[in-house]
C-alpha cells in the first residue's frame, strides 16, 4: 500500500514538474513573443517609479499581454532594478522583453513633450513640440521669441510638469558671442559664463539639458563636439591643401558657411576658396568684412557701405591676402568636411543667382564670365527696386 502511495505521489510530481516547465516555457514565449500594440505609444516613466507600477500602467494601455510576466521576466533578466526616468517610444508590436529594454537602456528620452531653446543667426525662438508616437513625427504646440512676445499658456504649462523634456538647437552660422548671450535667456539653465569661448569652437547641434544644468558645462559640451568634429575632419583631409592647421580650415569653414546655406555647393564653394589661396589672390568675402565690423556681437542689418568694403581690419579680405586671424562664425561638420575635402574644379568667382539665397550662385573661372553673371544679378537688383 505504501509502495502504491509513493508511486502515485511521484507520478503526481513528475506531472506536475512538466507542468511547471510547460508553464515557463509558455511565460517565456510570451515574453519575448509579439506585443498587442497596433501603433507606436509614448511611455512615461516618472521618477522613483517601480518595475510593478510602470507594469500595470502598460497593462492598461494595452501595450502587454501580462503584467506579471511582464515583471517576472524584469526580474529573471536582472533589470528590475534598472529602471530610468524619462518618456520612451515604444514601437508598435514590441515584446515585453523589448519594452524592458526601452525602458531600462537609459540615456535621453525619445519621445514626450519638449521645450526647444532655438539658437539662429538672426534670432532665437522657443518652441513647445510634443512626439506623436503614430506617426513619429513632433507636433508644434506653441513658439514665441523671448524678449518681444509674452510666453504663452502652453509653454508655463509644460514647464510645470516633472517630465518635460529641454533641447538647446544651435544653428551652424551663429557667433560665440550670440550662443552665450542667448544661453542667458535659457531660464530652465543656472551658472555664469566667464568669457566667451573662442570663434569657430562651438558645434552647431542639438544638445539635450536638464533643470539646473550649468551653462558652463553646456558650452564644454559644445567645445568637445566641435573638436571631435574637426580632429577627425583634419585627418581625413585632401591631400596638398593651401591650410596648414587645424584652425586654418576652421576658419575656411566659417567663411564657407556665411557663404552658402546651400549643402550641394558647399564643396563647390570650397573649391573656390582653395584656388584663391593657391594662387595667391584676396579672397574678397563679404561675410568676412562684417565680422570685422560686428566682431560676431549681433547682426549688421543692413548692406556693406564702399568705405567698409576699404576699411583695414583684420578680417577684411578684400584688403587682406589670405586667410583672417580668426573664424568668423561657428560652422556646422558639412562645412567643416567641405573646407578639408573641396570640390575639384577651376573656378575663381562666384555670384548669386538671384535675390533669393536658397537658389545658391553661378560659378565662374574667368573674369569675363564672372562679370556677366554679376551684371544679370544687378539686373534683378533693379528690377525689385522699380517694382
Amino acid at each position: 500500500m505504501w509502495r502504491a502511495v509513493a508511486s502515485n505521489g511521484l507520478t503526481m510530481l513528475i506531472v506536475l514538474l512538466f507542468l511547471m516547465a510547460g508553464v515557463i516555457l509558455w511565460g517565456q514565449r510570451e515574453y519575448t513573443a509579439e506585443g498587442p500594440l497596433d501603433q507606436a505609444i509614448c511611455v512615461q516613466v516618472p521618477s522613483g517609479s517601480t518595475m510593478s507600477r510602470i507594469s500595470r500602467n502598460l497593462a492598461e494601455q494595452g501595450a502587454i499581454t501580462s503584467d506579471t510576466i511582464f515583471r517576472l521576466g524584469a526580474d529573471y533578466s536582472d533589470k528590475t532594478q534598472d529602471l530610468k526616468a524619462g518618456s520612451f517610444l515604444v514601437p508598435e508590436g514590441a515584446s515585453m522583453a523589448d519594452i524592458v529594454d526601452i525602458i531600462t537602456r537609459g540615456g535621453a528620452s525619445t519621445c514626450g513633450t519638449e521645450v526647444v531653446y532655438r539658437i539662429g543667426v538672426t534670432r532665437a525662438q522657443v518652441q513647445v513640440r510634443e512626439l506623436d508616437p503614430a506617426t513619429n513625427r513632433y507636433v508644434e504646440k506653441a513658439e514665441f521669441v523671448p524678449g518681444e512676445d509674452e510666453a504663452p499658456e502652453a509653454f508655463a504649462q509644460v514647464r510645470e510638469k516633472a517630465d518635460t523634456r529641454y533641447r538647446i538647437a544651435l544653428a551652424e552660422g551663429v557667433t560665440s558671442w550670440q550662443v552665450v548671450e542667448e544661453l542667458k535667456q535659457v531660464d530652465v539653465l543656472e551658472g555664469e559664463v566667464s568669457e566667451i569661448p573662442p570663434e569657430g569652437m562651438l558645434a552647431p547641434d542639438s544638445y539635450e539639458v536638464r533643470v539646473g544644468d550649468n551653462r558652463a558645462d553646456v558650452i564644454a559640451e559644445m567645445q568637445a563636439r566641435q573638436e571631435a568634429i574637426l580632429t577627425a575632419a583634419w585627418q581625413s583631409r585632401a591631400d596638398g591643401l593651401p591650410l596648414a592647421s587645424p584652425q586654418e580650415a576652421l576658419i575656411l569653414a566659417s567663411i564657407i558657411e556665411k557663404e552658402t546655406g546651400t549643402p550641394e555647393e558647399r564643396g563647390v564653394v570650397a573649391s573656390v576658396f582653395t584656388n584663391r589661396l593657391e594662387a595667391g589672390m584676396p579672397l574678397q568675402t563679404d561675410p568676412t568684412v562684417i565680422y570685422g565690423i560686428t566682431q560676431g556681437r549681433g547682426v549688421l542689418g543692413r548692406g556693406l557701405r564702399r568705405s567698409e568694403l576699404r576699411a583695414e581690419t583684420p578680417w577684411n579680405t578684400y584688403v587682406i591676402r589670405g586667410l583672417p586671424p580668426t573664424p568668423i562664425a561657428n560652422p556646422g561638420r558639412a562645412s567643416i568636411e567641405a573646407a578639408v575635402n573641396p570640390d575639384n574644379t577651376d573656378f575663381i568667382y562666384f555670384v548669386a543667382k538671384t535675390l533669393d539665397p536658397a537658389d545658391g550662385h553661378n560659378f565662374a573661372v574667368t573674369l569675363d564670365e564672372h562679370n556677366e553673371n554679376v551684371a544679370a544679378y544687378r539686373r534683378l537688383e533693379a528690377e525689385r527696386a522699380n517694382d
